[in-house]
């Protein structure tokens, strides 16, 4: 299947969205194959602290959409308030010195296993708030197509961001504004638990 994958990826010319889904569909069945062990053993290795990422420029693929809005608002409201963002074509990208990618290829954080990026980056920096575990659940639900969570709230959200993408292309702007959700969201999931 992973020699499959890569023979349909070769061909895949015009970057097809559910090529993420499908490798991500794909490292879980290994994960299941060959055991949880390894995978959570190469998490905790990747684990940094946060310091570690502190006034950086974040690179992703252009035309931003649900996961890397959503990464984009972690990465600025949690782990990097000073951060730039840096939005590139979504193949044959090199990074500079000190630039981390997130949600595209080879990218320092992105899908892995049944993960969107949203939910690597809180698994890797190890941030265990409840709120952004709700978030989480909503943009997987929404970026994999796969209904693992069925919150009561994706639905919305899920129309909310096509609204958005729909009405902005620039993907600053759509950053911003979908900032702005974020942030509504994650006071009515921080409110709400307490």
């Amino acid at each position: 299947m992973r020699r499959r994958l890569g023979e349909v990826i070769a061909m895949d010319f015009f970057g097809a969205p559910g090529r993420e889904a499908a490798e991500g569909l794909l490292a879980a069945l290994e994960t299941r194959i060959h055991g949880s062990d390894a995978v959570e053993s190469s998490s905790a290795a990747k684990r940094r602290s946060l310091d570690d990422y502190g006034g950086r420029t974040w690179v992703t693929r252009q035309g931003v959409h649900i996961d890397r809005i959503a990464s984009a608002w972690l990465i600025r409201r949690f782990i990097d308030p000073a951060a730039t963002f840096k939005f590139v074509a979504a193949k044959g990208y090199r990074p500079e010195e000190g630039e981390l990618r997130f949600d595209m290829f080879d990218a320092e954080f992105t899908h892995d296993g049944d993960c969107c990026t949203f939910e690597v980056l809180l698994a890797r920096l190890g941030i265990g708030d409840g709120a952004l575990r709700a978030i989480a659940e909503i943009v997987h639900d929404i970026d994999l197509k796969d209904g693992k969570f069925a919150r009561p709230e994706t639905v919305g959200i899920e129309k909310l961001t096509a609204g958005l993408a729909l009405g902005h292309r620039g993907d600053d702007e759509r950053l911003a504004r979908g900032g702005a959700m974020f942030d509504d969201l994650y006071e009515y999931f921080h409110r709400k638990r307490g």
